[in-house]
């Protein structure tokens, strides 16, 4: 059974993810997105009546639940498997657009919104870093780390991550995710196996 297409929609989501993780929120247009997307703009508008900031939350989503997914599945062998697959998709995105894309939830994130009312995109943000966060943490609980432990060292896998990507982004290499990687299976290890 082959899988279809996606649908207009589903690429103009994918589409405004990719510019955002490239360019910034406050960067990427509906007109570059739609035309990225090989999408029409009149399309964009009506799946997005919202404009650019609902077009901005569900292209947050849509990449928080791709990454979840990916750590569901690969949590399933233990916390360090589960790391190993979180650090491997980012490399994959910032080796394969040749240190030009990151995280859309981090770029998101770093942007001063447009109000003082928390946008919908930064409300998505936060939500997918806790979601983020919960699956780790579940999973190191179930692998012997105490509750507060986990969570904390949850976090910490999150926000090293985040981080390495951002710098692998400026320094043009690999390293920083190579580094973190290395530290984070030793706590991660120290803490299942301690």
């Amino acid at each position: 059974m082959t899988r279809s297409s996606p649908s207009a929609r589903e690429r103009i989501v994918a589409g405004a993810a990719d510019m955002i993780s490239r360019r910034g929120l406050n960067a990427t247009s509906i007109r570059e997105t739609a035309k990225h997307a090989r999408a029409p703009l009149g399309s964009t508008y009506h799946y997005f009546p919202g404009g650019k900031q609902q077009l901005a939350t569900e292209a947050v989503r849509h990449t928080g639940e791709w990454a979840a997914r990916v750590l569901r599945r690969e949590l399933a062998a233990g916390p360090v498997a589960g790391l190993a697959a979180f650090l491997a998709l980012w490399r994959e995105i910032v080796v394969d657009s040749d240190f030009r894309a990151g995280c859309p939830v981090l770029a998101v994130s770093v942007e001063e919104p447009p109000t003082d009312e928390v946008p919908a995109a930064l409300a998505a943000a936060g939500d997918t870093f806790a979601t983020w966060e919960s699956l780790l943490a579940g999973s190191l609980r179930e692998h012997g780390a105490e509750p507060e432990r986990a969570a904390q060292l949850a976090t910490l896998v999150v926000a090293a991550v985040e981080g390495a990507v951002a710098m692998c982004r400026a320094q043009r290499n690999t390293r920083p995710l190579d580094h973190t990687a290395e530290q984070l299976r030793s706590l991660i290890l120290a803490t299942i196996e301690g």
